[in-house]
């Protein structure tokens, strides 16, 4: 690996009265791809900057590879910045930008113009090194300041939103280039975005921020089947949460090499009748916490499904608000005590397995215990 394994260690950072981070604690892997996550004002450029060097912590530290770099200027850490506006200089040729940084070392010729080549060829603008930047397009130039960003071969590489200014197709082009390269060069790459969907795509983990503290720090799977808090849940994809208290907890049959689960009844007001959902941990009744089920996990059919199993939670409702959206649908389903549910019907047919749901249908939802989640931790 070429990359620093990169260590936060209890970092806060005021500006005046407000509160950018509050005692922000975790290590990013040697060659990781990992991104931070979170809304406008949550934190996570005011971290990049401060792991930059273009900030400074009230307190708490920054270590790569274990040496404290906080004393150290922007140009003497191993890390270069590829910022959103792309920050190249327009009067030069795409060349000439991505050469800069060696010029400044004052490099050999030849080993500048062999560098160049590499890392232009890296990021697939050979054809246009001799153009200059108002002749590219967004994503070029944003393949550019990245070029010219690893010439310099850092051992972190900070992304600062860098695909936000892009158009949806070609961000989403750029993002699995970006994913490729990093692949190829192993360095650690830090990532900052609001776009959840970025940051599930390409991330080996995600630390997920608001009001200045990190809330979870997990895989994509982990982050999305299994959020942390209130917060979390509804900020990573759709879902349908519900607060509600416990009614009953009973410990399953063990099974052998796997860890304990519950089988959970939550008295949810929305809800006509109790749900149940499946639970690593022992929760007691009378306990509240927070109940979310993923659209994509609910069935929704015109007849009521026929099941033997103890552990589906079925639901009657009618239709009323369908979307379709191409690959899937959308339905919003009013309960019959008047709750509304989110349910996403993947079409993975041409023909659709079952009649077709419209407008105003009477449907039964269902879905199994176990892809429901208790969230414990509500935010107030």
């Amino acid at each position: 690996m070429k990359g620093s394994t990169v260590s936060i260690n209890h970092v806060s950072k005021s500006f005046g009265t407000f509160h950018a981070l509050e005692n922000v604690d975790f290590t990013i892997n040697q060659g990781e791809f990992f991104s931070l996550l979170g809304p406008s004002g949550c934190g996570k450029t005011t971290l990049l900057r401060i792991i930059a060097g273009f900030e400074f912590p009230d307190e708490g530290t920054v270590l790569f590879d274990g040496q404290n770099v906080i004393p150290l200027a922007a140009n003497k850490r191993q890390s270069n910045t590829v910022f959103q506006n792309y920050a190249l200089f327009p009067h030069l040729s795409v060349y000439e930008n991505v050469a800069f940084p060696l010029r400044l070392r004052k490099e050999d010729k030849k080993v500048i113009d062999d560098k160049v080549c590499e890392y232009l060829h890296m990021v697939q603008l050979d054809a246009h090194m001799n153009k200059k930047p108002n002749q590219l397009s967004g994503g070029q130039r944003q393949r550019v300041a990245i070029a010219r960003a690893l010439i310099n071969e850092p051992r972190v590489l900070l992304l600062d939103e860098p695909l936000s200014a892009l158009d949806a197709k070609l961000r989403s082009n750029l993002l699995v280039d970006l994913d490729a390269l990093h692949d190829k060069i192993g360095i650690t790459f830090i990532y900052v975005t609001h776009d959840q969907s970025e940051a599930l795509s390409v991330s080996d983990r995600i630390a997920v921020m608001n009001q200045g503290k990190v809330l979870q720090v997990g895989t994509p799977f982990e982050i999305y089947e299994s959020p942390a808090t209130e917060f979390v849940a509804k900020f990573i994809g759709e879902t349908n949460l519900f607060a509600t208290r416990v009614e009953t907890c009973t410990k399953m049959e063990h099974k052998e090499g796997k860890p304990d689960e519950y089988m959970v009844s939550l008295d949810i007001p929305e809800f006509e009748s109790s749900v149940l959902v499946t639970d690593y941990e022992e929760t007691k009744p009378g306990q509240k916490v927070c109940f979310t089920v993923r659209p994509e996990k609910i069935r929704i059919t015109l007849d009521k499904p026929n099941t033997n199993r103890d552990d589906i939670n079925i639901f009657q409702g009618v239709v009323e608000e369908p979307v379709y959206s191409g690959f899937q649908s959308k339905f919003y389903v009013r309960l019959e005590n008047g709750t509304l549910i989110k349910v996403f019907k993947q079409h993975t047919n041409y023909l659709d397995d079952g009649p077709e749901i419209e407008w105003k249908d009477k449907v039964y939802v269902s879905w199994s215990a176990n892809d429901g989640y208790i969230v414990e931790d509500i935010d107030q």
